[in-house]
């Protein structure tokens, strides 16, 4: 919380600076790719699961207001979004046994509110803006091991970037198109019964594509 305190402090201080000011709607779609380069083994007795994250793309949305704040081309848009994303993982219990067993896979659904604060330039009608960005969980996603010895730990604020162009049409649509990337190389962890907590590389990164009306 201390994170998002600061970067409304920030957004906050700035105000004064500039002289137009424009509120807005938008929504949209963003693909998702989960990276997880390796195959993470969780023990806890004699029982060892492998966790793997599927790299497919999966798709969610966003919607929510924007505040924009221009002069002489230099704008500052911060936005209050929420958001939509899913994660997709392969579970193997008993892994490098004789008899290793594949589980169903696991789909965690995330429901986040996102905050990202852009500060762009305009050339005409294009846009480009860059920024960072906020992540709260919303939600309590189920656990990756569905194990009384196991339990999942979720970062509940997550701080990353967005980057991106945009045009505006007639002075009342807008059009973004986005790359989100995170800051925080792990998100989520798992405890086993004794206390072990083993990090899940989990680094989602986001093309997002959205539509705007400028009120």
């Amino acid at each position: 919380m201390k994170k998002l305190f600061a970067l409304a402090l920030v957004t906050v201080m700035t105000v004064p600076a500039f002289t137009q000011i424009n509120f807005g709607l938008k929504a949209g779609v963003s693909s998702t790719s989960l990276t997880m380069p390796g195959i993470k083994n969780i023990t806890s007795g004699n029982t060892t699961y492998s966790v793997n994250a599927l790299s497919n793309a999966r798709y969610g949305f966003h919607g929510g207001v924007f505040m924009r704040l221009a002069l002489f081309g230099v704008y500052l848009q911060p936005e209050l979004l929420l958001s939509t994303r899913s994660d997709e993982y392969t579970i193997v219990k008993d892994a490098g046994s004789a008899n290793p067993v594949t589980l169903p896979n696991v789909t965690q659904n995330l429901t986040r509110l996102d905050i990202p604060v852009m500060l762009g330039y305009k050339l005409g009608p294009l846009r480009l803006n860059l920024g960072p960005s906020g992540s709260i969980l919303l939600n309590s996603p189920k656990d990756l091991i569905t194990d009384p010895n196991f339990k999942s730990m979720y970062n509940k604020m997550t701080i990353g970037y967005q980057l991106g162009v945009g045009v505006d049409i007639l002075k009342k649509v807008t059009f973004d198109l986005r790359y989100e990337g995170s800051l925080k190389k792990y998100q989520n962890q798992i405890q086993n019964l004794t206390g072990g907590k083993f990090a899940i590389d989990d680094r989602p990164n986001a093309f997002l594509l959205s539509i705007g009306l400028i009120l």
